[in-house]
């Protein structure tokens, strides 16, 4: 046999034996170096993640059904009041006493500069402070009945956020991180329990009457999370769209029509039954099927007693508070049929709003704050005491939040204060944390937390692990990197658990 037939001339040389060796010798070093290499790296992933991530066992034809969490939970559901606009932590839950003797002065240290442009003085709180329950809690008559609640409230006075800029901040506040497309809170929740109830969604976000806050439904979107666990927006004057039949299909013919579909679609997931997206896709039809008969019996509020009307203030005030009224309604009674994540919208406008749609005061924070709490504040206590009159307060966690605070100081137009992400509060309340406690602190001024700051990885790890949560395990992985609601950072706040 002729070898140059078959064989090129650099082929011919690996036959060499001298070549040979040389060549073996240069692999057998390459293969152990890559050996050392993976022994290395493997090291070094154990040591970066010592916990692994746990993902929840989703059944691709019930997403929604509910799961386990990874440990015993405190809560089984959460409401979450949010405030779009930043809500001034100085004028209604942070006590200061220092801005009333420094009124009118700009002590040494305060920024010259801020957010919108040059500060003023230091400006006392616009509303009286007094001590609330037996707790004796300071709060502001600007929002008395929250404060009348105060020995069921735990605050936490020291939260900081990374950005003074409300989209970055809303996305930050619901989602962990200042930019857009990653999955919201409730959207993390809903993924890894799914939920209770089996004819309404998982996870209802109700938005302010006056429509969507700054960051629109980035605030309740799945993100990189299946689509199945978004959240589903509606409030009381508008039910979800395209739910109703329309009127030339008679009830007889749309029944038809399911049934048919439902055929269809299961010959189609027997021929594919590895395909996880068009089971979720058929559960999410069966669920809007459901929806068309569940959704209408539970708007229907005016089947609610007049003592409750009265009580959430339905009929009196200002339209916008009246609206309000019955969005708290709607949540009390999705909580009662066990839908686990409700998001309650106090305030709006993608635009802006400046005090008119949200608490966004930069100017005439007097009027614009009082505004807002006139139709937040009744209705939203309401909410709260009905919770716990009908015992949901003890398996139900209440968030009452906002994106930032404000500053202690106005404003060089005298009448406003500007975005403080320096320091803020929020309220936790329900079950599973400790009632008339605070925790943290911000300075004299109300300027920076000072004692036990905390971040919002903190916060929100905080409250998963009230429904059994572990913030380190609950992640998916996406473009490369196990994602988590907290990031790569975050710490539970154990002193406020109960």
């Amino acid at each position: 046999m002729n070898e140059s037939e078959y064989l090129s001339r650099h082929g011919r040389r690996l036959l060499d034996r001298r070549s040979f060796m040389r060549h073996s010798g240069f692999s057998l070093g390459a293969l152990g170096l890559a050996s050392l290499l993976r022994g290395e790296e493997l090291d070094n992933r154990a040591a970066s993640s010592e916990k692994p991530p746990i993902r929840p066992d989703i059944d691709p034809d019930r997403p929604y059904a509910p799961r386990g969490g990874h440990f015993p939970a405190a809560a089984k559901q959460v409401l979450v009041v949010y405030c779009p606009g930043a809500v001034s932590h100085v004028d209604t839950f942070d006590y200061k006493p220092a801005l009333t003797k420094l009124h009118g002065k700009k002590p040494p240290g305060l920024p010259a500069v801020t957010f919108e442009g040059p500060s003023g003085n230091i400006a006392k709180p616009f509303w009286e402070f007094k001590p609330r329950g037996k707790s004796g809690k300071m709060t502001s008559e600007l929002l008395p009945r929250l404060g009348a609640l105060a020995d069921d409230f735990c605050f936490v006075h020291s939260l900081h956020t990374q950005t003074s800029a409300h989209p970055q901040g809303e996305n930050f506040f619901n989602t962990g991180f200042t930019m857009e497309g990653f999955p919201s809170f409730g959207a993390w929740v809903t993924y890894a329990l799914g939920s209770a109830c089996s004819d309404l969604p998982a996870f209802v976000a109700i938005n302010d009457p006056r429509g969507l806050a700054r960051s629109g439904k980035n605030n309740f979107g799945n993100g990189f999370l299946p689509a199945a666990f978004q959240g589903t927006d509606f409030n009381a004057k508008n039910p979800p769209a395209n739910l109703q039949r329309p009127e030339s299909i008679s009830a007889d013919d749309d029944r038809v029509t399911v049934d048919l579909l439902q055929r269809l679609n299961g010959k189609h997931l027997e021929k594919y039954p590895g395909d996880a997206d068009l089971a979720a896709r058929i559960a999410s039809y069966e669920l809007a099927g459901k929806m068309q008969t569940s959704v209408p019996e539970m708007m229907e509020l005016r089947g609610e007693p007049e003592s409750i009307h009265r009580e959430y203030g339905t009929e009196s005030g200002t339209e916008l508070k009246r609206e309000y009224a019955k969005n708290c309604i709607l949540a009390r009674r999705l909580l009662e049929k066990g839908v686990r994540v409700v998001q309650l919208f106090n305030g709006s406008d993608p635009s802006g709003g400046n005090g008119i749609t949200n608490w966004d005061s930069h100017s005439d924070i007097l009027r614009t704050h009082a505004m807002q709490a006139e139709i937040m504040d009744q209705p939203t206590a309401a909410l709260l005491r009905d919770l716990k009159r009908r015992g949901l307060l003890d398996h139900t966690l209440v968030v009452w939040c906002t994106e930032f605070g404000r500053m202690p100081f106005l404003q060089s137009n005298g009448t406003g204060r500007d975005h403080n992400p320096g320091t803020f509060t929020c309220i936790l309340a329900g079950a599973g944390v400790k009632k008339g406690f605070s925790y943290g602190e911000s300075d004299e001024f109300g300027f920076k937390a000072a004692v036990d700051p905390v971040e919002v990885y903190d916060f929100n790890a905080t409250i998963l692990h009230l429904l059994g949560l572990d913030h380190e395990r609950l992640s998916y992985y996406h473009n490369g990197l196990e994602r988590r609601l907290t990031n790569v950072h975050g710490h539970v706040i154990k002193e406020v658990l109960a």
